[in-house]
């Protein structure tokens, strides 16, 4: 497999939190290390109150899951904590990951507390992935989806992103443009992510190019002479109506159209885009420039697209930085990694997190999951979850139960409906078996996969809540642990 991360140069194995070390410890002096636990990654929110998440980082955490393993560096940090023995040290120098991990295929839409990830593991090591599996799938996930978001009221127009400098970070610049190409953007401006992710590459000039020459015409006029053939002119320096736009049209009238070349086209990075966009192609169109494009940056979100475009402005492409690289208006996915079932004797035993709050109730046991197809429409129904080992059939009747209240359901008749298994296998006993997708494979099957869902997801206002249901097996598996738990004082 290709690396193509920064993983291939350094080791993340390290980047983990304490309490990982510390559990594993006592599992280890308690000779528990081989018992086989299964870990569900899910999230219980979607992102702006939005309708659903890209899943993405897929990649990264496959190479990352590779690379596993502790330095004599790091265990002589260890060993200066005064926690761990030798014998666990010795223990850590022979580590790997030995288990098998299933996972949603990156670039599908997912939904609140399906399981993404699955792992089935020796306790040690499901454990110490869990931060690195964390961060990875959360960061990128939430990147891909507020790219989706932004894309999406663009209304087909280029979305490039310009995000790169105001990051979380070298690796948030990095991954960011990843996971925002997955998302929809068409380009960025990080080179990092052109180079290593194979995304095309944008960007012109700053102001501080036009601000060192003596006039803002020979800065024009010394891009054209270099570049004739992609002449895109920041216009809004000094004053974008009175001396920006009159400099480019002049630059394309003295250089280029001489050349047999065109103006291809002009940004603006300030002042009130609506107005200024209609006079600009007003300016453009009365010299002739009618198939000079305009593209806007400076600040720009889902939001405020949607909003200038529905009054009108004249606008060819986006350049869209911060509020989408850090995904500004919900800068946190909150993915979580619970314990869902252990192995005793050869059975698979349930477990069960409960809490007050029933947000945070888990769902039990080793699962599959499975998106169900109408296939009258082809179009997504809802989402199931069932025990491994139960056997769903397109040509039997189906009902599906809300995952607290049984009276919430819903019947699918046989013949109308087609399963679709969500997860892959991407480690088997420690091997990946995940076929390699490009980039573009991967954003290609995003968009597919986004086909299958009604509209009424897509709006970034209150959209259509898509049912995650559990099969009824499940359900009453749930709630006998949920009564036995109170009837127990806790105990699962």
């Amino acid at each position: 497999m290709e690396k193509t991360n920064v993983s291939s140069q350094r080791n993340i194995t390290m980047i983990m939190d304490y309490y990982e070390l510390t559990m594993s410890y006592n599992y280890f002096k308690l000779g528990k290390q081989n018992e086989v636990v299964y870990f569900d990654m899910f999230y219980r929110k979607n992102p702006d109150n939005g309708g659903f998440v890209i899943f993405a980082g897929l990649q990264q955490l496959i190479e990352a899951i590779d690379d596993l393993r502790f330095t004599e560096g790091d265990i002589e940090y260890l060993r200066s904590q005064n926690v761990f023995d030798e014998e666990f040290f010795d223990y850590l120098r022979q580590f790997k990951f030995t288990g098998t991990l299933f996972s949603v295929r990156e670039g599908t839409p997912v939904f609140p507390y399906e399981p993404l990830i699955t792992v089935k593991a020796k306790l040690i090591e499901a454990q110490l992935i869990e931060t690195f599996l964390l961060v990875t799938i959360n960061h990128q996930s939430l990147i891909a989806t507020k790219a989706h978001r932004v894309v999406q009221e663009a209304k087909g127009r280029a979305v490039m992103e310009f995000g790169a400098r105001r990051a979380q970070g070298y690796d948030g610049a990095h991954y960011g443009a990843r996971a925002a190409y997955i998302g929809g953007v068409s380009a960025t401006a990080t080179v990092s992510a052109g180079k290593d992710f194979h995304i095309p590459v944008v960007g012109t000039m700053a102001h501080s190019f036009v601000q060192s020459f003596d006039s803002e015409y020979e800065a024009f006029k010394s891009y054209a002479d270099i570049y004739p053939d992609n002449c895109v002119l920041l216009v809004d320096t000094y004053d974008t109506l009175k001396s920006g736009v009159p400099n480019a049209i002049r630059v394309a009238e003295d250089i280029l159209i001489p050349a047999g070349k065109r103006l291809k086209g002009i940004r603006l990075d300030s002042g009130d885009i609506s107005y200024l966009t209609k006079k600009v192609r007003m300016m453009l169109d009365v010299a002739g420039l009618t198939d000079c494009k305009i593209t806007v940056s400076n600040s720009l979100d889902e939001y405020l697209i949607r909003s200038v475009l529905e009054q009108g402005a004249k606008i060819d492409s986006f350049g869209v930085g911060e509020n989408l690289i850090v995904s500004k208006s919900s800068p946190v996915f909150g993915g979580v990694y619970k314990l869902a079932a252990v192995e005793k004797n050869g059975d698979i035993v349930p477990k069960i997190k409960i809490s007050e709050n029933v947000d945070k109730i888990t769902n039990p046991g080793y699962k599959k999951l499975y998106r169900l197809v109408e296939n009258e429409t082809g179009k997504a129904i809802a989402d199931v979850m069932a025990f491994h080992d139960e056997v769903l059939s397109e040509n039997e009747d189906l009902t599906i139960y809300h995952q607290s209240n049984i009276w919430k359901n819903k019947t699918l008749y046989k013949g109308t409906y087609t399963i679709q298994p969500l997860q892959t296998c991407v480690f088997d006993e420690g091997k990946c078996v995940y076929p390699t997708y490009s980039l573009d494979e991967i954003r290609a099957y995003s968009a597919s996969q986004k086909e299958l869902l009604w509209d009424e997801v897509f709006r970034l206002e209150y959209p259509h809540i898509y049912y995650v249901d559990l099969t009824k097996k499940l359900l009453d598996y749930k709630l006998e642990m949920l009564d036995t738990s109170r009837q127990k004082g806790g105990r699962s």
